[in-house]
Protein backbone atom coordinates (compact mmCIF):
# COMPACT_ATOMS: atom_id res chain seq x y z
CA UNK A 1 0.00 0.00 0.00
CA UNK A 2 1.34 3.42 -0.92
CA UNK A 3 2.06 5.64 2.06
CA UNK A 4 3.17 9.14 2.86
CA UNK A 5 6.10 10.04 5.12
CA UNK A 6 6.28 13.53 6.59
CA UNK A 7 9.49 15.37 7.47
CA UNK A 8 9.23 18.88 8.86
CA UNK A 9 12.14 21.30 8.46
CA UNK A 10 12.12 23.46 11.59
CA UNK A 11 15.79 24.38 11.31
CA UNK A 12 18.00 24.80 8.22
CA UNK A 13 20.17 21.92 9.42
CA UNK A 14 17.61 19.65 11.02
CA UNK A 15 14.24 18.09 10.54
CA UNK A 16 11.63 16.23 12.52
CA UNK A 17 10.40 13.04 10.91
CA UNK A 18 8.83 9.72 11.78
CA UNK A 19 11.96 8.29 13.42
CA UNK A 20 12.32 11.05 16.00
CA UNK A 21 8.58 11.03 16.71
CA UNK A 22 8.57 7.23 17.12
CA UNK A 23 11.51 7.55 19.54
CA UNK A 24 9.63 10.12 21.63
CA UNK A 25 6.58 7.83 21.67
CA UNK A 26 8.82 4.94 22.79
CA UNK A 27 10.27 7.08 25.60
CA UNK A 28 6.72 7.91 26.71
CA UNK A 29 5.80 4.22 26.65
CA UNK A 30 9.02 2.79 28.17
CA UNK A 31 9.82 5.52 30.69
CA UNK A 32 13.50 5.66 29.78
CA UNK A 33 15.74 6.61 26.89
CA UNK A 34 17.75 3.38 27.08
CA UNK A 35 14.62 1.17 27.09
CA UNK A 36 13.18 3.16 24.20
CA UNK A 37 16.43 2.72 22.27
CA UNK A 38 16.41 -1.04 22.90
CA UNK A 39 12.77 -1.24 21.79
CA UNK A 40 13.79 0.44 18.53
CA UNK A 41 17.01 -1.58 18.07
CA UNK A 42 19.31 1.39 18.61
CA UNK A 43 22.00 2.14 21.13
CA UNK A 44 21.44 4.39 24.12
CA UNK A 45 23.98 6.79 22.61
CA UNK A 46 22.07 7.01 19.31
CA UNK A 47 18.75 7.49 21.11
CA UNK A 48 20.24 10.21 23.33
CA UNK A 49 21.80 11.94 20.30
CA UNK A 50 18.40 11.99 18.54
CA UNK A 51 16.69 13.40 21.65
CA UNK A 52 19.41 16.06 21.92
CA UNK A 53 19.14 16.90 18.20
CA UNK A 54 15.35 17.20 18.46
CA UNK A 55 15.70 19.60 21.40
CA UNK A 56 18.26 21.67 19.46
CA UNK A 57 16.04 21.84 16.37
CA UNK A 58 12.98 22.82 18.43
CA UNK A 59 14.83 25.21 20.71
CA UNK A 60 13.55 23.55 23.88
CA UNK A 61 13.67 20.28 25.80
CA UNK A 62 11.46 17.44 24.65
CA UNK A 63 12.53 14.94 27.33
CA UNK A 64 13.22 15.37 31.04
CA UNK A 65 15.57 12.69 32.34
CA UNK A 66 16.59 11.63 35.81
CA UNK A 67 20.03 10.14 36.42
CA UNK A 68 20.25 6.52 37.52
CA UNK A 69 20.97 5.52 41.07
CA UNK A 70 19.61 3.18 43.70
CA UNK A 71 16.18 3.12 42.07
CA UNK A 72 17.41 3.63 38.51
CA UNK A 73 16.88 6.60 36.27
CA UNK A 74 14.09 7.42 33.97
CA UNK A 75 12.79 9.83 31.40
CA UNK A 76 9.50 11.44 30.57
CA UNK A 77 8.37 13.76 27.84
CA UNK A 78 8.15 17.43 28.60
CA UNK A 79 4.94 19.29 27.87
CA UNK A 80 6.55 20.47 24.63
CA UNK A 81 7.58 16.89 23.75
CA UNK A 82 3.95 15.80 24.09
CA UNK A 83 2.82 18.78 22.01
CA UNK A 84 5.40 17.99 19.31
CA UNK A 85 4.06 14.44 18.95
CA UNK A 86 0.44 15.64 18.85
CA UNK A 87 1.12 18.33 16.24
CA UNK A 88 3.27 16.02 14.09
CA UNK A 89 0.58 13.31 14.13
CA UNK A 90 -2.12 15.89 13.28
CA UNK A 91 -0.06 17.17 10.33
CA UNK A 92 0.60 13.59 9.21
CA UNK A 93 -3.11 12.69 9.40
CA UNK A 94 -4.16 15.80 7.44
CA UNK A 95 -1.52 15.17 4.77
CA UNK A 96 -2.53 11.52 4.41
CA UNK A 97 -6.17 12.51 4.04
CA UNK A 98 -5.30 15.16 1.43
CA UNK A 99 -3.09 12.76 -0.54
CA UNK A 100 -5.29 9.64 -0.30
CA UNK A 101 -6.75 9.84 -3.82
CA UNK A 102 -3.39 10.51 -5.46
CA UNK A 103 -1.70 7.71 -3.49
CA UNK A 104 -4.45 5.27 -4.50
CA UNK A 105 -4.01 6.32 -8.13
CA UNK A 106 -0.26 5.74 -7.94
CA UNK A 107 -0.78 2.36 -6.35
CA UNK A 108 -3.30 1.22 -8.96
CA UNK A 109 -1.21 2.52 -11.85
CA UNK A 110 -3.90 4.90 -13.08
CA UNK A 111 -2.71 7.83 -15.08
CA UNK A 112 -4.12 11.31 -15.08
CA UNK A 113 -3.38 14.09 -17.48
CA UNK A 114 -0.82 16.62 -16.30
CA UNK A 115 -2.37 19.85 -15.10
CA UNK A 116 -1.06 23.34 -15.84
CA UNK A 117 0.29 23.45 -12.27
CA UNK A 118 2.26 20.24 -12.84
CA UNK A 119 3.82 21.69 -15.97
CA UNK A 120 4.78 24.94 -14.20
CA UNK A 121 6.36 23.06 -11.30
CA UNK A 122 8.34 20.83 -13.65
CA UNK A 123 9.46 23.80 -15.73
CA UNK A 124 10.51 25.76 -12.66
CA UNK A 125 12.40 22.76 -11.22
CA UNK A 126 14.12 22.05 -14.53
CA UNK A 127 15.59 25.56 -14.80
Amino acid sequence: MASLSIRIDLDPEGRIGPGKIELLEAIRREGSISAAGRAMDMSYRRAWDLVDETARICGQSVVASQAGGKHGGGARLTEYGEELIARYRAIEKAAQKAARTELQALESGRRRPASATDVKVRAKGAA
